[in-house]
């Protein structure tokens, strides 16, 4: 039967099946772990106590609607109240074309599908989002990379590509990217955004991050330079809880129309429940009294992560400061091979996510990796550097 099975796959199902996500998950799960790798937020800043109260409130208030059946775009309040809630990021989009999914990992399926045929070129940052990688591949795409720096994504090699190839979209994280922690400043975002009108291509803008910021000045999406261009995608996994699955896009008229279309065949709806809690979330004020506590511990555990570095790492090895976001990108020098050190730190129950995975063309950042801080105390944050540093001390 096995061997059947194997014979009748799809194409895209092989090329995802061994998914990197899939084995950090596996990995991470083992309770002797120190877990560096997954990107999963913390327990303890999940407002359980809000979440109850406001489940209650859902009850009381929306009982007839949260338990139903619902409409495919979402729930026309919380759409309405996410529509509010973005102008604070500059983003001036109508409710009409906002539509909830089922966390922003399901949006990214839903653009794979409606846009992407076997052989199209997409064009992403060099490294990128493993998600996105898995989310693109099942349906066989040529990728085509960004060359970056510390800003991300470099204008004149977008301009090059778009110039050269005909591409069917760009994926960025402009904000915090996964995996590098890097941000674009204002100068970069009106370039990049430069480009892609002049090209006439669509960017799809993943922002899940954007809220947890530790200092600095907030930045703008992209979106808001060239809005009928761009799909912007967001979440509350990070700002209230992943477990929700609840995520949401911004997009014009037509793609809306294909998001729904889209969805219809997938799952019809995202939870009503679900969406009434986060409308609450929203519109009782928790959301803004809730944040600062969520910063102030993935703050804390950044600076003990970067303070570690500092202290233990080899000096040979580089690292990203990012100024909020979840993620801390390490570069060693060219001999160091960070999946090889991966299973030695494994032998020694801490993991984290070689940064290859992070790249669509093999041979590429075998010296890099990503570190999160965000799902560990401080305590054992320290504990894992020291032991990593040591791991690769011998294995050098």
């Amino acid at each position: 039967m096995i061997n059947f099975i194997n014979s009748i796959k799809s194409k895209g199902i092989k090329k995802i099946e061994k998914s990197a996500i899939s084995e950090i998950i596996r990995v991470i799960n083992r309770p002797e772990i120190i877990s560096l790798a997954g990107g999963l937020p913390a327990p303890e800043t999940f407002p359980k106590e809000i979440i109850s109260s406001l489940s209650q409130k859902v009850i009381e208030k929306h009982w007839n609607t949260a338990l139903q059946y619902g409409s495919t775009e979402g729930v026309i309040l919380l759409r309405k109240i996410i529509s509010d809630f973005l102008k604070e990021k500059g983003i001036k989009a109508k409710w009409e074309n906002i539509g909830i999914v089922s966390g922003s990992q399901q949006a990214l399926d839903f653009l794979t599908r409606i846009f992407i045929n076997p052989k199209d070129n997409i064009a992403v940052e060099a490294p990128t989002y493993i998600g996105a990688i898995d989310a693109f591949s099942f349906y066989q795409p040529n990728f085509v990379e960004i060359q970056t720096d510390e800003e991300g994504a470099i204008p004149e090699k977008l301009e090059k590509i778009l110039k050269n190839k005909k591409i069917k979209f760009i994926y960025l994280v402009p904000t915090f990217q996964n995996p590098t922690g890097k941000t674009m400043s204002e100068k970069r975002r009106i370039e990049i955004a430069s480009v892609i009108k002049k090209y006439n291509t669509i960017l799809i803008e993943d922002d899940p991050y954007g809220y947890l910021r530790y200092k600095g000045k907030h930045q703008k999406p992209i979106q808001t330079l060239i809005p009928e261009q761009t799909i912007y995608l967001s979440t509350f996994s990070k700002i209230l809880a992943p477990g929700l699955r609840l995520g949401f896009y911004v997009a014009n008229d037509e793609i809306l129309k294909l998001m729904k279309s889209a969805k219809q065949t997938s799952d019809l709806h995202t939870s009503n429940f679900d969406q009434f809690i986060a409308y609450e979330y929203i519109k009782t004020g928790s959301f803004k009294k809730h944040l600062p506590k969520i910063i102030n511990i993935y703050k804390k555990r950044q600076k003990t992560m970067l303070d570690a570095l500092e202290k233990y790492f080899p000096k040979n090895f580089s690292w990203t400061k990012p100024e909020g976001g979840m993620f801390i990108w390490i570069e060693g020098p060219k001999n160091f091979n960070s999946l090889k050190t991966y299973w030695k730190a494994i032998e020694n129950n801490v993991a984290y996510v070689p940064g290859q995975y992070f790249f669509v063309k093999p041979n590429q950042g075998k010296n890099t990796m990503r570190l999160n801080f965000t799902n560990i105390t401080e305590e054992k944050i320290i504990l894992a550097i020291k032991k990593l540093s040591e791991i690769i001390k011998k294995n050098i």
